[in-house]
């Protein structure tokens, strides 16, 4: 589902003081504002230009973070303790310098330390841990995933289809423009997006762009940009994409707050933190069907707050904060803004995989009704070589017509 325009705020977003008790948070949040990834050939912006080099965390990227922290140190205030607690709170970064950086600045605006917290009183900030994997063994915040060929597949198939084709040609002279100008090799709707973040960047920090660049060309690299985010989960099969992809994040999260909602709930964690970037929150997005089909801004959040009503059973409310004073709410299609968890799990179930591995193979999506006809040919034909071999040794045990030596009971 596609959205062209932000979903209305809510007025009222204090979590219910009769419910903070019971309550359970899981928040998804792009990093701070950075460096480019990289420059195109003819950018006078090289890696030189930038402090720390390419996609690197900047001093405003880290006070967009510790705004964050600050702005979630007033949500949940009286949810979590005043200071900061190890059972609570657990924080998960992919290993990239600026998601790890996000984490800390964030953290610093959401536990200032107090008292006997602050191992230095002229330092307000206190060492908490933030947890990672290599880069190469990261299966729950990076997307898209790489190592399914079906996922590959969908994408060969995803440039076939007609909304593609009919976006290719409409830009097509201009990706041409934007090829010969930057000095690109080669530019497609794929790539594009990383000459409009190359250009943001730059803009945002006060650089001079060439003159080729115009606003009418910043609003046309930024349509490709939008839609390049589109087709990596969305577009064409959105559904199976998701299994292979944002999926994956959607059943973690789903099992952490199932866990918080067990009877006897064994985890003290309150809220759970996930840093990561753009592409992991469009990725989540997409498998819920809620994504506005605009790239998430800089330190954007997803949260999921599990809220225990007053018959026992549990609900889940979604917000999304995208940069605004306050989050908006968002929802499932079919179920209302404080979703019931059972319902919950049932709307998104298809989008959950079941073997990823298995899933993300060639030619292996055969139906229960194939598997059996193959086993009953497999089963005949067993049976049939059986009786025939059968046939064969019971001929071989016939009397045959020629000599036969008797044996009579003085030989033996």
């Amino acid at each position: 589902m596609w959205l062209t325009s932000p979903l209305p705020p809510l007025t009222n977003l204090t979590l219910d003081e009769e419910a903070v008790s019971e309550s359970t948070v899981v928040q998804l949040y792009r990093h701070g504002d950075r460096s480019p990834i990289k420059a195109y050939p003819t950018d006078p912006y090289q890696e030189s230009a930038w402090p720390q080099g390419f996609g690197q965390l900047s001093l405003i990227g880290m006070r967009q973070q510790f705004a964050l922290g600050q702005f979630l140190r007033k949500r949940y205030t009286g949810f979590l303790s005043e200071d900061y607690e190890r059972h609570e709170i657990f924080i998960r970064s992919t290993d990239i310098d600026r998601t790890l950086m996000s984490a800390e600045a964030n953290l610093a605006g959401l536990f200032p330390p107090n008292g006997s917290k602050a191992f230095n009183p002229d330092l307000k900030w206190q060492p908490i841990p933030v947890h990672t994997v290599p880069e190469d063994q990261e299966r729950l915040l990076s997307f898209p995933l790489e190592n399914c060929p079906r996922y590959e597949e969908l994408m060969n198939e995803t440039v076939k289809s007609d909304i593609f084709i009919n976006i290719s040609n409409t830009y097509k002279d201009f990706i041409q423009m934007v090829r010969n100008k930057t000095g690109l090799g080669k530019v497609s709707l794929e790539s594009v997006w990383s000459v409009h973040d190359t250009l943001f960047c730059e803009e945002m920090h006060g650089m001079k762009p060439p003159s080729w660049v115009t606003p009418d060309v910043m609003g046309k690299l930024e349509v490709l940009k939008n839609f390049g985010f589109q087709i990596l989960f969305g577009v064409y099969k959105r559904k199976e994409k998701s299994r292979l992809q944002g999926g994956l994040l959607l059943d973690q999260i789903i099992e952490n707050l199932s866990a918080a909602a067990a009877p006897s709930p064994k985890q003290e964690v309150k809220m759970i933190m996930y840093s990561a970037h753009d592409t992991t929150i469009v990725a989540l997005q997409e498998a819920l069907n809620i994504f506005n089909g605009l790239q998430p801004p800089y330190a954007s959040s997803h949260l999921f707050e599990l809220h225990q009503e007053e018959n026992g059973s549990f609900s889940v409310e979604m917000f999304y904060h995208n940069g605004s004073s306050e989050p908006y709410a968002v929802s499932l299609l079919g179920c209302l803004q404080r979703c019931p968890l059972e319902e919950f799990m049932n709307l998104t179930r298809d989008v959950i995989p079941q073997d990823w591995h298995k899933e993300c193979q060639i030619g292996t999506n055969t139906t229960d009704t194939e598997v059996i006809i193959g086993l009953a040919v497999c089963g005949c034909m067993i049976f049939l070589l059986v009786l025939l071999l059968f046939i064969l040794l019971c001929r071989q045990k016939e009397p045959m017509a020629s000599y036969s030596h008797v044996i009579n009971e003085s030989d033996s």
